[in-house]
């Protein structure tokens, strides 16, 4: 089983941002109503089919790995790095 590395899907995020494709990461960087308000859309979605998912016991996995793939690519539009993230979980493991 291969670990899945969260900074890698930042960086290919960061890049379908940066050189533009017709994938729908890139589209989520152009909409027309801004990337942070679309991603945060996205967010919101997500979120409410993550709460319906885990009441279901159905696609909980799947959703999250949505809303996960959302929260990234919001990170990286507004320039940080997941590292600082995972930074400030292990700053709270440690007091607690």
């Amino acid at each position: 089983m291969s670990e899945f590395d969260l900074l890698k899907m930042q960086r290919v995020i960061a890049l379908r941002k940066q050189n533009p494709t017709e994938s729908y990461t890139s589209k989520l960087f152009t909409d027309k109503k801004g990337a942070t308000n679309k991603i945060c859309e996205k967010i919101g979605e997500e979120t409410s089919e993550v709460i319906l998912a885990a009441k279901d016991n159905q696609g909980l996995v799947e959703e999250m790995a949505d809303l996960w793939y959302f929260c990234t690519a919001l990170l990286t539009e507004k320039g940080i790095n997941v590292q600082d993230v995972i930074k400030e979980l292990e700053r709270r493991n440690k007091n607690g």
